[in-house]
């Protein structure tokens, strides 16, 4: 009998625990694409410690993964064909559970931007292709395998050193709005 009560509260338990485990999915569109944003699509993995975001504009369509155990995030840029790692912020990029749980409750509103506006990152993207990916982990190194792939530090405010035209826009819906700036992203 009471092997069974233990199996019983076992199964209740992962009943119970998987949701905090499991991954997290939603889908922000611009109806409006005034900034040009289209469809991006959030997926949080709360067991492998990954955020995940697809964003499709229609011109320039692009994926980032954001590594919380390495502290490495990437973009792949599909109509570059090109790769931009760099490491979170950690002040201005949610925690993992904090991004799950702002994306679930904007989700749940029916409504995005609301609140603070989101911090903005400016990064300066070394050109010298970076040679080995193993530092970044399993997921970077699958985003990028046989892509060129540079590194980006962040830049303190604004920098002279670059133009609106040498920067490439990663925003992360209504979160955290990211420029990536050099001449690799130049057109």
């Amino acid at each position: 009998m009471a092997v069974k009560v233990q199996i019983f509260f076992a199964g209740l338990l992962g009943v119970f625990l998987a949701p905090a485990l499991a991954s997290y999915n939603i889908n922000v569109n611009d109806d409006n694409n005034n900034a040009g944003s289209g469809q991006q699509s959030v997926s949080v993995n709360n067991e492998h410690q990954v955020a995940n975001v697809d964003n499709n504009n229609g011109l320039n369509p692009w994926n980032a993964i954001w590594d919380y155990e390495t502290g490495f995030a990437a973009v792949r840029l599909f109509a570059k064909k090109q790769c931009i790692v760099h490491e979170l912020n950690k002040d201005a990029v949610p925690s993992i559970h904090a991004l799950d749980t702002q994306v679930k409750e904007k989700k749940l509103q029916g409504k995005g931007p609301g609140g603070p506006p989101p911090k903005s990152l400016i990064y300066s993207i070394n050109p010298e292709q970076v040679r080995d990916l193993k530092k970044f982990g399993r997921y970077i190194i699958n985003m990028c395998r046989n892509v060129p792939t540079y590194m980006a530090e962040e830049t303190e405010g604004a920098s002279l050193f670059f133009s609106a035209e040498n920067c490439f826009r990663a925003d992360i819906i209504w979160i955290l709005n990211i420029s990536f700036c050099g001449s690799i992203v130049a057109n």
